[in-house]
């Protein structure tokens, strides 16, 4: 299978997948990273490239490091994907929800696709993906309850922050990020992305 080049979308909207079903299709396609929106279309992303993976890697690092410290919640890689409250199954590049929203699901429900929106997401826009996609994705995820988001965008030399009930924040590269009330004494310290 080649790579693509760019997010394949398949409108699906007058075929409903149930939950089950759309399970056993990412089941069934491993070599796909598969989200659906809210929607109901399908997204099959392509792989990304040595920088933008060391970049998602280094930031989930960050997130993960903080956590294990304070031990508040669980953290999530960019292949879990979350059945969210507003029925799209999304994915983000890392994750976390507080520990005790993550304990009230059953053993079922952590071992498959989540049926929860995390607190916090992180996204990094690669070179093949659509900053407008993305941004939808975002408040996307607002929608369903996620409390704060960043969305790192190197090739503007920007991060986006979105906040539940707020106005998204732009702020240029360098910069400091911190996770206020939802990620409490979480810094992340980000420069500017070289090429």
């Amino acid at each position: 299978m080649t790579a693509l080049n760019l997010p394949l979308t398949v409108d699906l909207k007058h075929v409903h997948l149930t939950d089950e079903q759309f399970y056993q299709l990412c089941i069934n396609n491993p070599e796909l990273s598969i989200e659906r929106s809210a929607e109901g279309i399908l997204v099959v992303m392509p792989l990304v490239g040595g920088d933008d993976s060391n970049r998602q890697v280094e930031f989930g690092t960050d997130l993960g490091l903080w956590n294990r410290q304070t031990q508040l919640g669980t953290v999530f890689s960019s292949s879990t994907v979350f059945r969210l409250p507003n029925g799209g199954s999304r994915s983000p590049d890392a994750a976390w929800i507080e520990l005790s929203r993550w304990r009230s699901l059953t053993p079922e429900q952590r071992q498959k696709f989540p049926p929860i929106a995390p607190d916090f997401v992180m996204e990094l826009r690669s070179r093949t993906d659509d900053l407008a996609m993305l941004q939808d994705k975002m408040l996307e995820y607002l929608d369903s309850g996620v409390r704060l988001g960043w969305l790192f965008n190197p090739q503007d030399q920007q991060v986006e922050i979105y906040r539940i009930g707020q106005d998204k924040e732009i702020r240029p590269l360098p910069t400091q990020l911190n996770g206020e009330e939802v990620l409490p004494g979480f810094i992340l310290s980000v420069e500017v992305f070289r090429e």
